[in-house]
């Protein structure tokens, strides 16, 4: 086990956590089952201890102008109380992680890195905001992440003493608003994970707890059979942002993977034409420059089962006797009924895998046969 432990580690023991070692963080992986836990976003609610993502605060007269330069996005464009997705890339173009970027105020803005990543992506912000008026600061040892995620989110949050909850009911999809839940003061996000509506909720450590008992307290009082509601583990938030297509690092997106081949190419496309229209510049633009002009080797692609066998990461991709390429992530979908899969396969295969002749084949050489389907593989009504 990891020595990094977040603020709620004694309450997900209370409740019976089996626990993983997931980006140096001891995390609960399960409290019971990971289906059950799954179904409840699904139908209801999952409420997650996210707290070993990565809080970077960026203040200061030139925030913005210097997050235009620091990552592949356009920031400065955003207006307070809303959201980005975007990457931070080396000179060399690879893809250091995945972020979402929030401007909470005229001259300050939130970065939240992946956990793993959280030293690496501090590291380079703090290296490029040389020459720029800004202040680049590693908040993440004092904030906790509680993620509440399902079509009764706002239900529930609205049932444990949220304020103003008008103004947490009126956010849009990437946007944020600070509020008051449980008497603790938190920055409300309608952001998440899993392919459902849901809110992520940032507050100091030592209110954590407050705020996860009582959004716990709310949820033994809500929760049916037909609509569940409860705390959910990182498994079953690997099964959901799979079924949404959402990338993992270190799956589909790493050093190694190119922002094009990992189907991020048209949020660069846009980030670099906005750029050249402002006349400002990126680290690493030329290089991503030159991957869009180009095919990419490979391509994500989207797989799923024609039987009942899983397909796992580190599965093989075939085309008829050709080997082309890897899977990322897979799993059995629980939504679904049937196993689902991303795979980074060669460009050139794709046709063929088109064509139906496609087939994974685990470790031993046992193959499983899938066709490819289209991003997500889930989509809420």
């Amino acid at each position: 086990m990891s020595e990094q432990r977040t603020a709620l580690y004694e309450a997900h023991e209370r409740l019976g956590a089996r626990f993983t070692d997931f980006g140096g963080w001891t995390m609960p992986v399960r409290y019971a089952s990971d289906t059950a836990e799954h179904h409840a976003v699904r139908r209801g609610a999952g409420i997650f201890d996210l707290s070993h993502m990565g809080e970077v605060s960026v203040s200061g007269p030139q925030a913005g102008a210097f997050l235009d330069h620091a990552l592949v996005g356009v920031l400065s464009g955003l207006t307070v109380g809303r959201a980005k997705y975007s990457i931070i890339v080396d000179e060399q173009g690879r893809i250091l992680d995945d972020l979402i970027t929030y401007r909470t105020d005229e001259d300050e803005y939130l970065v939240v890195p992946n956990a793993g990543n959280q030293e690496t992506v501090v590291r380079a912000l703090q290296e490029r905001a040389q020459g720029f008026d800004v202040r680049v600061t590693d908040n993440g040892p004092a904030t906790s992440l509680i993620a509440i995620q399902g079509p009764r989110a706002l239900e529930v949050l609205e049932a444990t003493r949220l304020e103003p909850a008008e103004d947490v009911a009126a956010l849009k999809y990437y946007a944020c608003v600070r509020a008051r839940c449980a008497d603790v003061a938190v920055l409300v996000a309608r952001t998440g994970y899993t392919g459902e509506d849901g809110f992520e909720l940032y507050c100091d450590n030592q209110d954590a707890p407050v705020l996860w008992d009582a959004l716990l307290a709310t949820a033994a009082e809500l929760g049916t059979e037909e609509a569940p509601v409860g705390a959910a583990g990182l498994a079953a938030r690997d099964s959901l942002r799979l079924e949404a297509g959402m990338p993992l690092y270190g799956h589909e997106l790493s050093t190694e993977i190119t922002p094009v081949e990992a189907g991020l190419g048209k949020l660069v496309e846009i980030a670099l034409r906005k750029k050249a229209e402002a006349g400002t510049t990126t680290v690493g633009e030329d290089v991503l420059a030159a991957m869009l002009e180009g095919t990419p080797e490979r391509t994500l692609i989207g797989l799923e089962g024609l039987g009942r066998k899983p397909v796992r990461a580190g599965y093989t991709v075939h085309v008829g006797e050709r080997t082309v390429g890897e899977v990322t992530s897979g799993l059995p979908s629980p939504t679904l009924g049937k196993p689902v899969a991303m795979a980074l396969v060669a460009t050139d295969a794709v046709d063929g895998i088109d064509a139906g002749e496609v087939s994974v084949q685990d470790a031993r050489g046992r193959a499983v046969e899938v066709t490819r389907t289209a991003l997500p593989f889930y989509k809420r009504s």
